[in-house]
């Protein structure tokens, strides 16, 4: 029960946890020497009681109070943080914390999944989501028996029954970037991706493919280039297409920083954007607007999925059922000041 006069006090709040007032104090001071579980629960009962202290600045609480534990690779990057950005604004509108964990990078495992999960549930997690990395089956595992539900942003890999997944229409993204190149009188139309093998790089690829075929243009050889969705990819994924004796016109990347990089190839080589090499690029983060010309792009709605993805992992954690175990948001084209018509000299005939 609060104190006199309807304040509660450290004493109040350290009787409800069955700790000492000065245990509830190093919570209150971020102390590192109090236990997960502990910490979690004095905390939760500081947010009951609406604690304020003498000060009037708000209560400050640790990670161990989050709810969500979000796995992120290293290092961040523009599209990485879009996401971030939408999974913390969804859950600052519910009143819910989420711990951020950059140590989730591509070849994330965890040496005692078991005590990693546990850890997690001790700290008062409720849920995991990840973004583009899928934990491993053993990691799956140890998150089940500790009832943690999972949820992947934008899977690298095929969307898989167990697990929960948000992502994006890749495919029609793919086909509306070539089919406005094509508008625009493109015929020499190349695409640099990232891993060849991921599902995400072949839908985009697959898109731009059909769009292509679709208007009975044949794709030389060379002109489909896989890499990791990096600046570097589309430096030297460009500068090998602008080498080829009948090089490209236009260039369709798989993402905005690939797309950059492009652009700075063909800088390199003293040739115009867009006036002698059209270039569009994916994702639509900040690379893509700030960027000069601003690129033309596909855009993901990036900040929707991840708002998408925590309402779906506080879902779960409801056990509420959901209706897809995989979610695929729609992708808009953006015309922005990369992409025009090919010049006379650059508009050869590839129809069959």
């Amino acid at each position: 029960m609060p104190a006199k006069g309807g304040r509660a006090t450290l004493a109040t709040v350290a009787a409800s946890a069955g700790v000492s007032v000065a245990t509830v104090s190093r919570v209150l001071n971020g102390h590192s020497d109090v236990g997960a579980a502990t910490r979690a629960r004095v905390e939760s009962l500081l947010r009951q009681h609406q604690y304020s202290g003498r000060r009037s600045a708000p209560l400050r609480l640790s990670a161990a109070s989050a709810r969500v534990e979000l796995l992120f690779e290293h290092p961040l990057n523009a599209y990485q943080t879009e996401i971030i950005q939408g999974v913390i604004g969804a859950a600052t509108g519910l009143g819910i914390a989420v711990a951020l964990d950059m140590s989730g990078g591509r070849d994330f495992e965890v040496e005692r999944p078991s005590g990693w999960a546990r850890d997690l549930a001790s700290a008062g997690r409720q849920a995991v989501i990840t973004i583009v990395h899928e934990l491993n089956a053993e990691n799956l595992r140890a998150l089940a028996r500790a009832h943690l539900p999972v949820v992947v942003i934008d899977p690298k890999n095929l969307p898989q029954a167990r697990v929960t997944s948000v992502g994006s229409t890749n495919f029609a993204g793919g086909l509306a970037a070539a089919q406005h190149l094509l508008s625009l009188g493109h015929r020499r139309i190349a695409y640099i991706g990232g891993e060849a093998t991921a599902p995400r790089t072949q839908a985009r690829m697959h898109g731009y493919r059909a769009a292509l075929e679709a208007a009975g243009i044949t794709i030389p050889a060379g002109y489909i280039r896989a890499g990791y969705f990096r600046y570097e990819d589309g430096v030297v994924g460009a500068a090998a297409l602008l080498d080829l004796p009948q090089p490209p016109t236009a260039v369709f990347a798989g993402n905005d920083e690939t797309a950059a990089g492009v652009v700075e190839a063909a800088r390199t080589r003293g040739l115009r954007i867009p006036e002698d090499l059209s270039v569009v690029g994916f994702d639509d983060t900040e690379i893509a607007r700030f960027a000069s010309p601003a690129l033309t792009t596909v855009r993901q709605p990036l900040q929707e999925m991840g708002a998408v993805a925590l309402r779906t992992a506080l879902r779960l954690a409801r056990k509420e059922k959901l209706d897809s175990h995989h979610v695929e948001l729609a992708t808009e084209l953006v015309v922005r000041h990369s992409t025009t018509r090919p010049n006379d000299n650059g508009a050869g005939d590839l129809t069959r």
